[in-house]
């Protein structure tokens, strides 16, 4: 790996302290919207007894989200992922803890959430968003293998930019520069022109250098 030049150095530091502050509010609020979107759907099967108690026991799990104590955020989507696990509640309430464990570096907690997410939600969505956070999750634990493996899944291509931008992290944390830079690119063509998230893509293909 070239040595980055002072300008591109600060660059990089910069968009390195942006990130720690702010890239998992930027993954959280992708969640959220994920979370959100068409969940409806697959809860109208689930409209018995058992659902009401879900969801029941879900609206007590968002009130220990909002208190911000991980322990009861953490025992009560424990409770929701052994008992309600068909509903679609429990993934949900996985994905969000996964979130708060990811903030108090928890990480092997959250990756156990993430994986569980992966292998039990009924919704694709939900685990496209998993995967993508649990790439991140190894990526810090310099797991890059198995952060590549969670990266090369197929996802629908709404996802595209993000994965892109994921494998091009992981590619530069293990120095394949060339094939960073290739990853970094189709992250900056599938991410929309005029935001803010494509604005750092370029600031990470600068921070590269030069192709050569």
């Amino acid at each position: 790996m070239a040595a980055l030049d002072l300008q591109e150095q600060e660059q990089l530091d910069a968009l390195k302290a942006w990130w720690k502050e702010n890239g998992n509010r930027l993954l959280g609020a992708l969640l959220i919207v994920v979370v959100a979107m068409g969940g409806w759907r697959g809860w109208q099967y689930y409209q018995q007894e058992q659902s009401g108690e879900a969801a029941t026991l879900y609206a007590e799990f968002t009130k220990q989200l909002d208190s911000g104590d991980a322990k009861r955020v953490n025992d009560v989507a424990a409770i929701m992922m052994g008992t309600y696990a068909a509903s679609g509640y429990a993934p949900r309430a996985a994905l969000l803890a996964a979130q708060v464990n990811e903030q108090v570096n928890e990480l092997a907690r959250a990756r156990t959430q993430l994986q569980w997410v992966i292998e039990h939600a009924a919704e694709d969505g939900l685990k496209d968003v998993a995967r993508l956070r649990l790439a991140a999750v190894l990526l810090d634990e310099k797991n890059y293998a198995e952060a590549m493996k969670q990266l090369e899944a197929k996802h629908p291509a709404s996802f595209d930019g993000l994965y892109a931008d994921l494998r091009g992290d992981v590619l530069s944390a293990q120095g394949k520069i060339e094939e960073a830079r290739s990853a970094y690119k189709l992250a900056y063509e599938k991410t929309e022109a005029k935001g803010m998230y494509r604005s750092l893509i370029q600031v990470k293909m600068d921070a590269l250098g030069e192709a050569k």
